[in-house]
């Protein structure tokens, strides 16, 4: 971590427009990191029996972001496909404070916003997700693991560039270097 630091303060020394491209190259690697999680636990969660067979029994649940979701999987694959953008969303949070943004903004405050924006965001990807799965799926004849995957992969490319800028905002707050204390005479 201490050539990260170091790589940090050399980009301090340039100016803001260096510390910006910066943050934003630390900023894919997070992502990356985050889509990681969320393909595994898209991938992984289905194999749960509980999960399993609400793809199966549960093809019937029409709400307006079900619709199209009622043909893929129904209420199993909403349910694996947020629990894995909620999860993604977490480890990217406290990364990108922590690492992208060396900040030390109050979480007490920035996670709240930071949670109504994921979830405006996740309800958006809930409706667009399973439309666009339904759409490879039905319309060009793609796979339904290459289907999810694929429509995942859109969304997840839509948050990854409406994320760098809120969270820019919201993780202002530098970390105060620790001063060295004056000895005491």
């Amino acid at each position: 971590m201490a050539k990260l630091k170091d790589i940090d303060n050399k980009a301090e020394a340039k100016g803001k427009g260096i510390v910006t491209v910066w943050q934003f190259v630390k900023f894919i690697f997070v992502s990356l990191i985050a889509m990681i999680v969320q393909f595994a636990l898209l991938n992984l969660l289905p194999l749960l029996p509980f999960i399993k067979d609400l793809y199966e029994q549960n093809r019937d649940f029409q709400w307006w972001v079900f619709v199209s979701a009622a043909e893929i999987g129904g209420l199993g694959y909403f349910i694996v496909n947020n629990t894995a953008n909620i999860i993604a969303q977490i480890v990217s949070f406290f990364v990108n404070r922590e690492k992208t943004f060396n900040s030390s903004a109050n979480v007490a405050v920035t996670l709240p916003i930071y949670i109504v924006f994921t979830l405006a965001l996740i309800a958006f990807s809930a409706w667009l997700n399973p439309t666009l799965k339904d759409v490879f799926v039905e319309k060009l004849s793609w796979g339904d693991d290459l289907s999810a995957n694929a429509a995942t992969m859109i969304c997840s490319a839509v948050q990854f560039f409406l994320y760098f800028p809120v969270d820019k905002i919201l993780f202002h707050k530098k970390k105060e270097e620790k001063a060295e204390e004056p000895a005491a005479e």
